[in-house]
């Protein structure tokens, strides 16, 4: 069974260790104390949890794309046809290639938060390198 530490389990969810901890403590996240009294969260909780988590479209309207990344857009790089748009979100950086009239109607200039709203057929699954797989030694 994968588990993994608070700070783990906040780093996934992108919040902070103390909110998680405050989840756990009102008992909207289930956690057990290990060995040495450490909170332990189950892989599976918190799949479910951050699934929970998951706000509806706030655009009014329905759409098929399910990956949306809202942040603050950091850099826009136009020429006379295109724009390159670079958003944060969260831990994430998210690029977009667009016409330079569209960057220019939307108003896209750094600071600016934005939603990246994602629909692909083709995506790449990684499991990240590290010397332990969380939850085991």
């Amino acid at each position: 069974m994968t588990t993994f530490r608070i700070s783990e389990a906040a780093a996934l969810l992108g919040v902070s260790s103390d909110t998680v901890r405050r989840w756990v403590d009102a008992g909207r996240l289930g956690a057990e104390r290990d060995e040495h009294g450490h909170r332990r969260v189950n892989g599976a909780d918190l799949a479910a949890f951050a699934r929970s988590q998951i706000e509806e479209t706030d655009s009014g309207g329905r759409t098929s794309a399910r990956n949306r990344f809202r942040g603050i857009v950091t850099e826009v790089i136009r020429d006379a046809v295109m724009a390159q748009v670079e958003i944060a979100a969260g831990p994430f950086r998210v690029v977009s290639l667009m016409s330079r009239q569209a960057a220019d109607e939307l108003g896209l200039e750094a600071g600016v938060v934005a939603v990246a709203v994602i629909k692909s057929t083709n995506v790449v699954v990684e499991i990240p390198g590290h010397e332990r797989v969380a939850g085991h030694v």
